[in-house]
């Protein structure tokens, strides 16, 4: 006599196993399907590398350009760290008010490190300088030139608007005649620097069109080929995500390779540039250091190459797919 209880219909069934069952069975269709693909691109591996090829290339310039553009703005703002603003004093303020002056602006917060020039000092400059002896001689040992303070802006105020406004406060200051500093070359350069960067946004977006596209003729290619097979599979009732699973499989693939293509091309050519750019750097008595692929570019360049042939293998597959059916 079977030991049923009440309101139990029929045997029972443990659901943490039946869960991990078909968990289990998922994993094992998936990594067949991923192997699948894997092994058609490992039979035909001139074609599956020239593909990969293009698929690097078209990822590596826009990759390029944007670490161009990173190690530019890197440059700048080294230079920015080094720009100061000249404070030309007035002509009654004499050496040693020009000190007491540079203590009390040393208190301000905007300014991280502030330097005198005295008038002799400026003077001998200019003369060295300038070539203008003759000139400096007919003052007859007056000294035309005011003391110069020189004053570096702080780390947390080195944006172009801020030091422009520290320049324009310690112009109102009663012991100063003139503050300068030049921030043309500067703003001209961001600009640059913005139009460049927008045409990489632009560059990126269009061969990422070209990689979905590729990885789309290269999939739809496939699917014409295996055809008959296709037929075959749905005569036995395969359902449409097991004949689409080794397609997707094989666009994420191209993408991804194309991806680790593009990363090589990157470091080969950053790394075979580093060595001349720290040597120019040095012909200007600068030190810098090329920056190259960090983490998070090689994410973008593997993770977005994967997705992009995934994506071209889909839009693909929905197009073509169901027009295959069996006669």
């Amino acid at each position: 006599m079977n030991d049923a209880r009440i309101g139990s219909s029929g045997p029972k069934f443990d659901l943490r196993s039946s869960g991990r069952g078909a968990l289990r069975a998922w994993v094992v269709r998936h990594l067949q399907s991923f192997f699948f693909s894997l092994g058609l691109m490992a039979k035909a591996p001139g074609s599956s590398l020239m593909t990969a090829g293009v698929l690097g290339v078209a990822l590596a310039l826009p990759g390029a350009v944007y670490l161009i553009l990173d190690n530019l703005t890197g440059m700048t703002g080294q230079w920015d760290a080094r720009n100061q603003i000249s404070i030309f004093l007035t002509d009654d303020m004499g050496d040693e008010a020009a000190r007491q002056l540079a203590v009390g602006l040393a208190k301000w917060p905007e300014i991280a490190r502030i330097e005198v020039t005295s008038k002799a000092d400026a003077l001998a400059e200019y003369r060295r300088m300038s070539g203008f002896d003759d000139i400096l001689d007919a003052f007859e040992g007056a000294n035309p030139l005011p003391a110069v303070l020189s004053v570096e802006p702080g780390a947390r105020y080195q944006d172009p608007a801020t030091v422009e406004a520290l320049s324009a406060s310690l112009e109102r200051l009663p012991e100063v005649d003139v503050a300068r500093f030049d921030l043309r070359w500067l703003r001209r350069f961001e600009g640059i620097v913005e139009i460049v960067r927008r045409g990489v946004y632009l560059l990126a977006t269009l061969l990422a069109l070209g990689v979905v596209l590729i990885v789309s003729n290269t999939v739809r290619l496939g699917v014409e080929n295996r055809r008959e097979e296709i037929e075959i599979a749905r005569l036995f009732g395969a359902t449409d995500a097991f004949i689409r699973r080794p397609f997707l499989y094989g666009g994420l693939l191209f993408g991804f390779s194309g991806g680790c293509l593009a990363w090589i091309i990157l470091a080969a050519a950053f790394g075979a540039l580093a060595p001349s750019v720290a040597r120019l750097v040095a012909l200007y008595d600068g030190t810098y250091r090329l920056a190259g692929l960090d983490v998070r570019m090689t994410l973008i360049l593997l993770g977005g190459g994967a997705f992009l042939g995934l994506l071209g293998a889909w839009i693909t597959l929905g197009r073509h797919l169901q027009a295959v059916e069996p006669s």
